[in-house]
């Protein structure tokens, strides 16, 4: 018997048996037990479950008269906002793949999606269709979108007089109505007018092995690659989320990590939703809103990353919040800091739950049992999980203690990269008779059949929980007319814990034209706010082995022990 069996939760399954049926009946199941039961709640307006399941209803009948069909990719730009989980569950109602993207991605990145999707329709809000209409225009005929519907990001805020307390600073950005967006080649519908569509949805024909999101991931070549997720692997995480966390219909779950992001949606949304609870919505983190929020609406579940934790606890107005309805405090993407979840315990008798997944994985595939959790650990094997450190090389199973790659075996595994056959057949190995995936991140097993991580064997910066990968932000910056070569590594940061640096080679044309001023400010226009690198150093050349490739673990080291 495995040892982390000996700490297993009180009354939580090892095994799960998921149902049989597609993520959409999950809303349309919670919809017709809670009928009128605020699924989504968003500065004073509560939208219910009957709301948003018609909506959704309509949204897919658009999408069906609009050409989307079975197995159809479908964009889904958008932050923490209600018209993303109807426009979420409205592309899988017309048994589409919803395409989850980073609102912070622009123009020159979103290309990508659209083309190695082949994708035609998108959902989006008006201050982000901007960016991705620019894409979709600057691409060859032909491969562009077709259609766009696009939201006002204040649609679904409730009448002035009605409305909760919006940050000063979100004012403008949430009222704001912007100017028509011009598809080259293609047609822009308005929201309203997508939901006054009259004509029936499709049948519903998807079930447990179809595709049924495509999010991307990136890695050590560069361009994102989409992660074939079934409705069977997002509804196994989803139901064994619950499970685990002894979910109920009258959870209230503070929606404040993105729901692009594969934990928000699978652990957070797909979960509540399963489960009838309702979700507070946080377009963007402000930490005095979610303290309000948190004492106003009673939430009971929060995940985070652990630097929201720490700014809520640096408010000025800490004490006036009332944080004593939470009952599940957790999250992961960065290590919680020891001092911070001591605070946790000893104010409100709660242990920060920190948990561990990928993409690939849809979300958690370890994670720390709530009685038994231990901090700065990845916790142990998920529900109806094998997860093992293995030697890279041998793949023969490690000594207690002892480092090797951390491999996942589970039903929430993905299926394999969109069109890439290769890089799947990399992810997998073959131990005992089943398939494990490769995580590419080194680890630890202690005595008690605790994970916790040591490495990583990919190249990968973690900044706040957001995973920058170095390969992609060189492929951005070597576009720079100034740039002959650019090497990515981690910094330390005593906020983010990581940060971006670049080692840059200049052209021999632009030496002393740039400055790390210079360059910072371009990749800020050209590559999502979080992969751009905060630090920049200048050098004749970069180390090379014998082959000519760049030895980026000696920068990396020479960073690492300066630090």
């Amino acid at each position: 018997m495995r040892a982390h069996f000996q700490h297993w939760p009180r009354r939580t399954p090892r095994t799960l048996m998921p149902p049989a049926t597609s993520l959409w009946d999950n809303l349309a199941i919670s919809a017709r037990r809670y009928p009128s039961k605020p699924a989504l709640h968003f500065f004073g307006r509560a939208v219910s479950y009957r709301e948003l399941a018609e909506g959704a209803e309509r949204l897919a009948a658009h999408l069906h008269s609009a050409g989307v069909r079975q197995g159809d990719r479908v964009i889904l730009l958008m932050q923490n906002l209600p018209q993303l989980v109807l426009a979420h569950f409205a592309i899988l109602r017309a048994n589409a793949v919803v395409v989850p993207v980073n609102p912070m991605n622009l123009a020159e990145e979103l290309k990508h999606y659209i083309t190695d999707g082949e994708v035609k329709v998108a959902i989006t809000t008006a201050d982000l269709g901007a960016e991705l209409v620019k894409a979709s225009n600057a691409l060859p005929a032909g491969q562009g979108l077709q259609q766009v519907v696009v939201t006002q990001l204040g649609d679904y805020l409730p009448p002035p007089a009605q409305c909760e307390p919006v940050p000063e600073v979100w004012q403008a950005w949430l009222t704001m109505a912007r100017p028509a967006l011009q598809l080259e080649g293609g047609q822009v519908v308005p929201w309203d007018q997508a939901l006054a569509c009259t004509a029936p949805a499709p049948a519903l024909t998807v079930g447990p092995q179809d595709l049924s999101v495509l999010p991307y991931t990136s890695g050590t070549t560069g361009l994102p690659k989409g992660c074939m997720h079934t409705h069977a692997s997002i509804m196994f995480n989803a139901v064994a989320s619950a499970v685990w966390g002894a979910a109920t219909s009258e959870n209230v779950t503070l929606a404040v990590i993105p729901m692009f992001h594969i934990t928000g949606m699978v652990s957070m949304m797909h979960s509540t939703i399963y489960a009838g609870g309702s979700m507070v919505l946080m377009p963007r983190w402000d930490r005095e809103l979610a303290g309000r929020l948190i004492s106003q609406y009673k939430v009971t579940n929060w995940t985070n990353i652990p630097t929201m934790v720490i700014d809520l606890f640096a408010s000025p107005n800490f004490q006036q919040f009332d944080l004593s309805s939470l009952t599940y405090i957790g999250g992961g993407g960065a290590a919680m800091p020891q001092a911070v979840a001591q605070r946790l315990f000893e104010a409100y008798g709660l242990r920060y739950q920190e948990g561990y997944g990928l993409t690939e994985t849809a979300a958690p595939s370890h994670n720390n049992p709530p009685e038994h959790a231990k901090q700065q650990c990845l916790g142990i094997p998920f529900i109806s999980t094998d997860a093992r450190v293995v030697d890279p090389d041998t793949l023969q199973e490690m000594p207690v203690g002892e480092q090797g790659e951390i491999v996942v075996c589970g039903p929430q595994v993905f299926q394999g990269y969109w069109r890439n056959e290769a890089a799947t057949r990399a992810v997998f190995v073959e131990i005992d008779g089943q398939r494990f995936f490769r995580t590419g991140d080194l680890g630890r097993v202690d005595e008690d059949g605790y994970f916790f991580i040591t490495d990583r064997l990919k190249r990968m910066i973690n900044a706040s929980g957001f995973k920058v990968w170095p390969a992609e932000v060189e492929a951005l910056m070597f576009r720079h007319p100034a740039i002959q070569e650019a090497c990515v590594i981690a910094a330390k940061d005593a906020y983010r814990g990581e940060t971006v640096k670049a080692v840059v080679v200049l052209r021999a044309s632009h030496q002393g034209q740039e400055t790390e001023e210079s360059i910072i400010a371009w990749c800020r226009d050209n590559m999502a706010a979080y992969k751009v690198p905060r630090l920049v150093s200048f050098v004749d050349a970069l180390p090379k082995s014998g082959s000519g490739k760049v030895m980026w673990r000696l920068l990396q080291e020479a960073e690492t022990a300066t630090a």
